[in-house]
């Protein structure tokens, strides 16, 4: 017997081919498109969407940010995969409001799917353990303690609402690397003085990195952005030589634009004068140095005509946000109760739309896949106009006794064919009929 040939026989004249580019049939599922940036008014948009307080959501942001840092710091993680968590934390609490939610569980789970991210693995027993220990140092505990079991399910549970949140899109910028190349190129190293300036300049630009995750500017803008705001932030409050700034001044060599610079600029200022407490620089400067600061930064902006936020629309801009009391349930919470019984079912937010949900990094594909499955769900209808000869309805004959003539003298006396007999009243009586006022005459 001969063996089989491994190619495909060739496709008959005539006949149709076939093509693997594109699939037979509509694909299944929802498909989506992530998005690495958000606009202010988009995050508005959002928070409005969820019916959170603007308020508590500043501090529980900024607790929340507080949180992956210590824990980070604890387990002695790179900055980097601080960076990550709070991006994760950020777009999280962007979707889903605090009563459906504890901030704690969220920014914990935010960080075990970071260390995933950034190849630092760490169990999630380890990050709740670290977690426990900054909170009680009183009652040390070791990850192997069975009151970290409840928890861990819950931190695993939450870690998949956290991937469909970010739309397995796990891009980040990290500043950092950035910054300490951008400082380095302002401060050469030409002498021991400006060494020890281009330090000092360093470690307040560093910490105040790690201050702007306290915001939301790292989902709005670009790492060039960030670095070029961190830096003429950090030159005003320290007075430094402006000509050492001077080559960062212009925006668009570093791909970016000035009026988002001066967004970011003014919401690290908004961070530091508002909860200096909370952050790493707020507290080493005077609050009217501060003030000072933003004054001339508000002066820039008028007078360089920008708007507080990038690419905002009057027309779009969405109303005030409801402010009504939003309490977490941080009470019975797994993560900090431990006494709790624990489940590994989380809260699902429903969605109009039910299904498989498929995430499409390409807007091309997305495109041409939208054109493909709208082909299998448009109905299309066609209207054909026709002609149709309808047959005329033959007269019904009448009967003789309701047969009605002419009026003797005027010789006729023809029968009105198939139409019944009527009384011609005065009102319709022709105009010169002599009998139209005589009462008893007429028809």
């Amino acid at each position: 017997m001969a063996p089989q040939s491994s190619k495909p026989l060739a496709p008959a004249a005539g006949g149709p081919t076939s093509d693997d580019s594109t699939p037979i049939g509509p694909p299944s599922g929802l498909s989506r498109i992530p998005a690495q940036y958000n606009s202010e008014q988009g995050i508005r948009q959002s928070m409005k969407h969820i019916g959170c307080d603007e308020a508590r959501e500043d501090g529980y942001r900024l607790k929340g940010i507080q949180l992956i840092d210590s824990v980070r710091q604890s387990l002695q993680l790179p900055v980097r995969t601080f960076d990550t968590a709070a991006i994760y934390y950020h777009k999280f609490r962007l979707r889903f409001p605090s009563n459906e939610y504890n901030y704690e569980d969220v920014a914990l789970a935010a960080l075990f799917v970071a260390c995933k991210a950034e190849d630092t693995i760490k169990k999630s027993k380890d990050i709740l353990c670290a977690a426990h220990n900054i909170r009680q140092p009183h009652d040390h505990k070791t990850p192997d303690d069975k009151c970290f079991e409840a928890p861990s399910r819950f931190t695993v549970g939450l870690e998949r609402h956290i991937l469909e949140t970010i739309g397995f899109d796990f891009r980040v910028q990290y500043p950092q690397k950035l910054l300490i190349k951008m400082v380095r190129r302002m401060f050469p190293r030409e002498s021991p003085e400006s060494q020890d300036e281009g330090k000092k300049f360093l470690h307040v630009a560093y910490n105040m990195s790690l201050d702007l995750y306290k915001t939301l500017a790292p989902i709005k803008q670009t790492a060039f952005t960030l670095v070029l705001a961190i830096l003429e932030l950090t030159a005003l409050l320290m007075s430094t030589d402006p000509g050492r700034t001077q080559e960062f001044q212009t925006a668009a060599s570093w791909h970016t634009e000035r009026a988002c610079v001066v967004e970011t600029i003014l919401d690290l200022l908004d961070l530091y004068t508002q909860f200096p407490k909370s952050t790493k620089i707020g507290v080493r400067f005077d609050l009217k140095k501060l003030m000072d600061v933003k004054i001339e930064m508000n002066n820039l902006v008028a007078r360089e005509k920008h708007s507080r936020y990038h690419g905002w629309c009057d027309r779009c801009a969405p109303d005030l946000l409801d402010t009504r009391s939003v309490t977490p349930g941080s009470a019975t919470s797994p993560a900090t109760n431990p006494s709790a019984p624990g489940s590994s079912s989380v809260k699902r937010k429903r969605t109009a739309s039910e299904g498989t949900q498929r995430f499409v990094f390409d807007a091309a594909e997305a495109r041409k896949e939208k054109d493909l499955v709208s082909r299998y769900f448009n109905d299309e209808y066609e209207e054909h106009e026709v002609e149709v000869e309808e047959p005329v309805r033959e007269p019904e004959p009448r009967h003789p006794s309701r047969s009605n003539h002419a009026p003797s003298g005027h010789g006729h006396n023809h029968a009105d064919h198939g139409w019944p007999g009527y009384h011609r009243s005065n009102r319709h009586g022709p105009p010169n009929d002599r009998h139209r006022g005589r009462r008893g005459h007429g028809y």
